[in-house]
């Protein structure tokens, strides 16, 4: 299976069911399910059977804070990307065991994170230090969204 990554990192049109990340790697794009309330980030993926390969499900946090996830009552294995208000990856947790109850902790200042299927992370080569994009985080942005024009 090909996936669509690009050669080269580029600012693009964003949209809220939207995730873009990039590195040296390249740039990986990501239709996501936006999670902002406690009762919403609760239930996250548990229960879900299956994830399109390039989908996922963003959590977003009022602020930057310390969190921790968990994979109770998730079926499915998955890579967690923890980023800082301006988008940089902080930390890439891989594969995470479903049904597992140990905490799985993001470290500190964490605003968003991203779930996607196991593997995946490494597949595409995401770590520490790349840049995810999407209009939440706002101005300050490491690679900040372009806005739409009308030509």
């Amino acid at each position: 299976m090909i996936l669509g990554v690009l050669a080269t990192p580029a600012l693009s049109l964003c949209a809220d069911d939207k995730v873009t990340l990039s590195g040296e790697w390249g740039q990986a794009s990501f239709t996501v399910e936006v999670v902002d309330s406690p009762q919403s980030r609760a239930k996250g993926l548990m229960f879900v059977e299956s994830m399109p390969t390039l989908s996922g499900m963003l959590f977003v946090y009022e602020q930057p804070q310390p969190v921790s996830f968990w994979m109770k009552n998730t079926l499915i294995p998955l890579d967690m990307i923890f980023a800082a208000p301006d988008g940089e990856v902080l930390r890439v947790h891989e594969n995470a065991i479903p049904g597992d109850l140990t905490p799985i902790p993001g470290g500190d200042g964490v605003q968003m994170v991203l779930e996607i299927n196991g593997g995946l992370a490494a597949r595409l080569g995401i770590m520490a230090g790349d840049v995810m994009q999407h209009p939440r985080f706002g101005a300050d942005a490491i690679l900040p969204c372009v806005e739409k024009t009308d030509s």
